[in-house]
């Protein structure tokens, strides 16, 4: 198990940005895929974007492809998701998960405990 603490939410108007971190505990974060996930109000998690454990292959959900890219740094044991262009329906509570095996919703076992996020229009 990894621990995961995100930090760089915020509130911020529409077209802006903003960039969140997940720092993971361990010193075997370079073996786990990381992804981000948000949770809007009423509303089921939903996948965001997730990465390779080399940082060789991303991903990410239609929604917010264009505008947000998912970064790591291996030495920093941090993931990053920059989030430009921020529309209202962005807001939601996001989290970051790690994954020891693949990149699907059911392979992340380690959570973080959330940051929230919220555009204002």
């Amino acid at each position: 198990q990894v621990q995961l603490v995100e930090s760089g939410g915020g509130l911020v108007q529409a077209g802006g940005s903003l960039r969140l971190s997940c720092a993971a505990s361990g010193r075997t974060f370079s073996s786990y895929a990381m992804g981000w996930f948000r949770q809007a109000p009423g509303k089921e998690r939903e996948f965001v974007a997730a990465i390779s454990w080399s940082g060789g292959s991303t991903y990410y959900a239609d929604s917010v492809k264009g505008r947000f890219t998912i970064s790591r740094d291996n030495a920093k044991n941090t993931v990053y998701l920059q989030m430009n262009s921020l529309k209202p329906e962005d807001t939601a509570v996001y989290y970051c998960a790690a994954s020891p095996a693949g990149t699907q919703e059911a392979d992340f076992g380690s959570w973080g405990q959330g940051t929230q996020v919220t555009v204002s229009s």
